[in-house]
């Protein structure tokens, strides 16, 4: 499995409408609340759009969800892989990535062997409180290193620039909400974030 190296994460499917025209090859809808009424239309348009427009979708934590829609990629943090089902998930012919924060976490990803492995944060991060420290562009290399092919996502607290040291330190790809939703023109540093990885 390769990844493009810019990998968005979005919280809502209007976001993938707006991004997506600007040449965006990989996505993950990340919808934290299990009870928006909406949350199947925003997968099945998520699913839709990215057809439409050569992109992969990942869909985060709703692998049922993302199995009845026929989606072909799921992520799960370490707290929904306890209560996956992934024989499931592998029947289904999905492909699974897993977040992981620490040696401990990365043994039980290995041992599902996922389609890549997510690495977090390594810089400090305001998406979402952790209770780890930075990990830092070395730790990147290192894992790398004891993933080999498995591919290595990067993620917390990105910039294009802090992207480039990560992808030269081994990672596949490198994930990125805020500096992207956060900022005053998203279409504009979207195409910032693809020009500095398609130039690599």
């Amino acid at each position: 499995m390769s990844l493009d190296p810019f990998y968005l994460i979005v919280d809502d499917v209007a976001w993938l409408e707006r991004l997506l025209p600007h040449g965006l090859r990989l996505a993950q809808l990340r919808i934290k609340d299990p009870d928006q009424p909406d949350l199947r239309a925003q997968v099945r348009r998520a699913r839709d759009l990215c057809a439409q427009h050569g992109a992969t979708l990942v869909i985060n934590d709703y692998w049922r969800l993302a199995i009845d829609e026929g989606c072909d990629y799921i992520h799960l943090g370490q707290e929904d892989l306890v209560d996956a089902d992934v024989p499931a998930i592998r029947r289904a012919g999905c492909r699974l990535g897993l977040s992981t924060h620490d040696i401990r976490e990365l043994d039980v990803a290995l041992a599902v062997e996922p389609d890549y492995i997510a690495l977090g944060p390594v810089y400090p991060t305001t998406l979402k409180q952790l209770g780890w420290a930075p990990q830092g562009v070395t730790r990147v290399g290192e894992w790398k290193a004891l993933l080999r092919t498995t591919p290595l996502v990067a993620i917390g607290g990105l910039t294009p620039e802090r992207a480039r040291a990560v992808l030269d330190a081994g990672a596949d790809s490198a994930a990125v909400a805020t500096d992207v939703l956060g900022h005053p023109d998203p279409e504009a540093r979207v195409r910032e974030w693809l020009a500095m990885t398609r130039a690599r």
